[in-house]
């Protein structure tokens, strides 16, 4: 099991978190709600991080909950996370409502990464579970 970990704030009543939620086995599960601002994705990547180094090949689940985006300024291009990790990664599915498709797809480098990432609806997060399952090529 994962250290739980929270990153979290109320900004004009609206609360804004992260978390890790699960580690078990080779996948970790993050939830990521509100809107996302640099440091608490920094504090997750910390949190994440940690248990990569720990456990090595892990699979990545992220949970998207009444996302509202990102934050603007702070330092997004900070690339140290993947330089660090990225070989310690397998797969990452990422959940969501269709609107954040595209751009959680930017973000998270889809297709310039070491590793698959595939986006999946809400309504799809059985489909999300079976891919991270199934055996990398």
């Amino acid at each position: 099991m994962a250290p739980r970990i929270r990153a979290s704030k109320t900004r004009k009543a609206e609360p804004v978190s992260v978390e890790i939620i699960e580690h078990s086995g080779s996948t970790l599960t993050a939830r990521i709600s509100g809107k996302l601002t640099q440091p608490e994705l920094a504090a997750l990547q910390d949190a994440a991080g940690d248990i990569l180094k720990e456990h090595g090949k892990t699979r990545l689940l992220i949970l998207t909950d009444d996302f509202d985006g990102w934050e603007r300024g702070g330092d997004w291009g900070n690339l140290s996370f993947s330089v660090e990790h990225d070989k310690h990664i397998e797969k990452m599915a990422i959940v969501g409502e269709k609107k954040w498709e595209d751009l959680a797809l930017l973000f998270t480098s889809k297709g310039l990464r070491r590793f698959p990432i595939e986006y999946f609806q809400p309504a799809d997060i059985v489909k999300a579970r079976a891919w991270l399952a199934e055996a990398t090529t």
